[in-house]
């Protein structure tokens, strides 16, 4: 990719925190049964949906013509890219009239259809982000990421909505996707030197990179912190969002497109 394409680092990551923060609350309030309390409710969708709108804002800085997005929708047969704007769509129409719902959105209907949605919207991303012309992405990895990300975002944001009883659940949660994610980082790059060219070229590329340690350092000061006060800080959700941004930001601008070597020797 070699560009750090602001637009999109911003799409991917707040849509996954606003994912991430859906599959938590559908999980939360699925074990409580009865729901939460309706403020909470207000606010936590609130949040996704703040989140979710951010992320597609953001995205329309990156089409030549912003008024045209909607055109995007007519290779769903096709194209992955149009099936994640479908998904989107859908799944910030779910978040806004869960925030209208008010009460009612402390039941978990809401939730679950909002992460089917939001895990729609992922599969499609993972697809879209894993062409042929990147070697090292043409595979499952984008979806790991992805995932990864918003479960880790999910967990985080979403300890500010759980009770003394679900947060320490929340901070399980946290921990085992920020270890996660930390593997795979530092597995990626290393599996990628032993690969072809381009491969190899993307592995240099992101060890090389201050967004790739900077996250790398960010989910090791988050794991650290959680170690210590065994529960989230209220402060750590917004450090591991800057720190899945500066990983994003690597992901699209240390990526190695093919044509970086076109005419080398594979």
């Amino acid at each position: 990719m070699q560009s750090m394409e602001l637009p999109l680092v911003l799409f991917t990551v707040f849509s996954q925190a606003a994912i991430g923060v859906t599959l938590m609350r559908a999980v939360r309030t699925t074990a409580d049964g009865a729901g939460v309390v309706d403020n909470d409710a207000r606010r936590e969708w609130g949040l996704i949906a703040g989140f979710m709108v951010l992320g597609m804002f953001g995205s329309l800085f990156h089409l030549g013509h912003p008024l045209s997005a909607p055109t995007a929708l007519k290779h769903l047969g096709t194209a992955w890219l149009s099936r994640e704007v479908l998904f989107a769509g859908l799944f910030t129409g779910v978040t806004v009239l869960a925030v209208l719902a008010a009460g009612k959105a402390g039941k978990p209907v809401l939730a679950w259809l909002g992460t089917l949605l939001g895990l729609g919207v992922i599969v499609s991303a993972g697809m879209t982000y894993a062409p042929p012309a990147l070697p090292a992405l043409n595979n499952a990895l984008p979806f790991t990421f992805f995932l990864t990300s918003a479960v880790i975002l999910g967990a985080g944001f979403g300890s500010w909505f759980a009770d003394g009883e679900r947060a320490p659940l929340m901070a399980r949660i946290f921990t085992t996707a920020l270890v996660v994610g930390l593997v795979l980082n530092l597995a990626a790059p290393c599996v990628w030197l032993s690969g072809g060219t381009v491969m190899s070229m993307t592995g240099r590329a992101w060890l090389g990179s201050g967004f790739y340690w900077t996250h790398v350092l960010v989910l090791v000061a988050c794991l650290g912190m959680v170690w210590k006060a065994r529960t989230i800080p209220a402060w750590l959700p917004v450090l591991a969002l800057l720190g899945e941004l500066a990983g994003r930001a690597g992901f699209f601008a240390d990526t190695v497109h093919m044509a970086a070597n076109m005419g080398g020797l594979y």
